[in-house]
């Protein structure tokens, strides 16, 4: 008699990979924005290396920047 192998499906949920140090220093916007507009204005190689990296914004900016970018300024 022939043997059946019975398959179950795995897991859907993917597994969290974390792909780099996890984020511990509170900065203020206002700090941080002339510092990153400097070196991206410079072209400063080391901001590429950033450039995936994801941040944690309140939705109310979020919902600012969301409207900031959908509108198209007037000359």
């Amino acid at each position: 008699m022939a043997a059946y192998l019975r398959v179950y499906p795995g897991c859907e949920a993917e597994p969290e990979v974390e792909t780099g140090p996890r984020a511990t220093v509170r900065v203020n916007l206002g700090d941080l924005l002339p510092l990153v507009a400097l070196a991206h204005r410079n072209n400063y190689l080391w901001l590429q290396d950033f450039l995936d990296d994801q941040v944690l914004i309140t939705e109310d900016l979020f919902d600012v920047l969301r409207a900031f970018r959908a509108t198209r300024p007037s000359a």
